[in-house]
């Protein structure tokens, strides 16, 4: 059953971007919160900027092993996991018939077969204890598919069907699966998808800026701490009937079906 000790969250792609906002808003909840990624300097670096209750493991999430992995450190670190934020850095702009075979294969572990191997190390756990939470940080691709963003659009969709069904899985355990569809954000991703936008149009970063911005009903791309305010939600206790949906944070860009 459910402790009332302080709650254990994995960070994926802690470093930086939407995933420190996620562990910024967590450790405001009282989490004790744990940068995942593959690079020491700038998880220590960004751990130590966050503060008291943060910690860090050093894991490549692309390779499956290592991701399971991260959930065994954690849980032999703290004795308990009980929120996993999957989130991974976004694949190279492409088409769908120019994205190269082996860029497919690399990008199938980091999007679909890293986050299934998180949530299949972590979620029996979880239902023993009576509490957890995963969530998902997709791509509005998955409801909108993007053709200049192939390789994101197809392995961001199958990673929300997988959600789905884990979500499935232990939902009468007190544990939910949930993935938050995420549009244009203020991270260094969103300037490199504008770039390949532009050269694609042969236009100026400036003007395929513009034209990005114009297509967002909110007239603006959205803080990171925006994005990780929805993932927060999803992580708390109140949010435990929320289960196997994608929560589209996007300022109403997205279209809705008919």
């Amino acid at each position: 059953m459910e402790t009332n000790q302080t709650r254990v969250a994995l960070v994926g792609g802690g470093a930086g971007g939407i995933g420190a906002a996620c562990a910024t808003a967590l450790l405001a909840r009282g989490h004790r919160v744990v940068l995942a990624g593959r690079t020491e300097a700038t998880l220590a670096e960004t751990a130590s900027a966050l503060g008291q209750g943060v910690d860090h493991v050093v894991c490549d999430l692309a390779i499956p092993a290592a991701s399971a992995d991260a959930v065994h450190r954690v849980r032999a670190r703290y004795g308990s996991l009980d929120v996993v934020v999957a989130n991974a850095g976004g694949p190279a702009p492409g088409r769908v018939f120019d994205v190269p075979a082996e860029q497919w294969h690399h990008n199938l572990d980091l999007l679909v077969l890293g986050p299934l191997a998180l949530m299949g190390a972590a979620l029996p756990g979880m239902a023993e204890r009576g509490f957890g939470r995963v969530v998902v940080i997709s791509s509005t691709a998955v409801r909108q598919p993007q053709p200049g963003l192939a390789a994101s659009t197809v392995l961001r969709s199958a990673t929300t069907s997988a959600a789905k069904l884990a979500a499935l899985e232990y939902a009468d355990r007190g544990v939910t699966v949930n993935c938050v569809a995420v549009g244009a954000t203020l991270t260094a991703r969103r300037l490199e998808i504008v770039r390949s936008r532009a050269g694609a149009a042969g236009v100026d970063v400036a003007t395929a800026m513009a034209e990005d911005l114009a297509a967002i009903p909110a007239g603006r791309a959205a803080a990171p701490g925006e994005v990780a305010a929805a993932v927060a939600f999803l992580a708390s206790a109140e949010a435990g009937y929320v289960n196997g949906t994608v929560l589209t944070v996007d300022g109403g860009r997205t279209e809705c079906p008919a």
